[in-house]
């Protein structure tokens, strides 16, 4: 009997082997399939990007393709035009060799007002008359400026001073501010050494002149005048003659403030 069970025995092992191993190759082809399938659609997300950038790269040709066309019609269009200059200058230089010659009359430049050497200048800011020195050989005009302040305002420089008429009287009031156009080294008479003195500018009038001016800010305590006006002031608008005084304003009272 056991010897009849036997062989029984030994087909069933053989059988479960048999279903055992065909489980597991199943399993490694699912495995590897999966992986192909993956490995495929991996390459396919990749073509597809290069496609794109081809297609990103072929737009981007196309746009400096008209880029250059645009620039080239532009090139022409500057070369006919300066073609057209040159040919319009040449038809001038023909017709002005052509022409008669004309002398032309020299124009006389407009000097209606003379000054004396010694006027009164009326300041704006002051409404107060100085007297004033007129020097065709100073290029700038100057002021007696005492007190003077410096300072800065929005960002910028201000100064602040007074005008003295002479060395005994008193500084006017109210003091001017205004802003600091630039600085200028100078030499005064009572120092060996530059100094540095600011540039304003104010209104001014002398007789019918009434005009900006600018001033640097000097000491001229040891003058005759506290205001000198340069050759800056009076260019195009008046001669001067040194031999009279007061030809354009009336010579100030003695004492007199206004």
């Amino acid at each position: 009997m056991i010897k009849q069970l036997a062989p029984l025995t030994l087909i069933s092992l053989l059988s479960g082997c048999t279903l055992i191993n065909g489980d597991r190759y199943h399993q490694e082809t699912l495995s590897a399939i999966g992986q192909l399938q993956a490995s495929t659609e991996k390459t396919n997300n990749q073509v597809n990007n290069l496609q794109l950038q081809l297609s990103n790269q072929s737009d981007y040709i196309d746009s400096l393709e008209s880029e250059v066309i645009s620039l080239r019609d532009q090139v022409n269009a500057v070369q006919d035009t300066m073609k057209q200059q040159h040919k319009q200058r040449q038809q001038v230089k023909t017709t002005s060799a052509a022409a008669p010659a004309v002398q032309a009359i020299p124009q006389q430049p407009r000097q209606e007002l003379v000054l004396g050497s010694v006027e009164s200048v009326y300041v704006d800011a002051l409404k107060q008359h100085f007297d004033a020195r007129v020097d065709t050989g100073a290029a700038t005009s100057s002021l007696n400026a005492v007190n003077i302040e410096e300072f800065e305002r929005n960002g910028k420089e201000w100064v602040k001073f007074q005008l003295q008429k002479t060395d005994n009287s008193e500084a006017t009031e109210p003091a001017i501010e205004v802003p600091v156009l630039r600085y200028v080294k100078i030499r005064q008479a009572t120092t060996e050494e530059p100094v540095r003195r600011a540039v304003v500018q104010l209104w001014v009038k002398v007789g019918k002149i009434h005009e900006k001016a600018q001033f640097t800010l000097a000491d001229r305590s040891q003058m005759t005048h506290p205001v000198l006006l340069g050759r800056a002031f009076i260019r195009d608008i008046a001669l001067v003659d040194v031999s009279k005084q007061y030809v354009q304003t009336a010579k100030p009272e003695p004492n007199s403030n206004n």
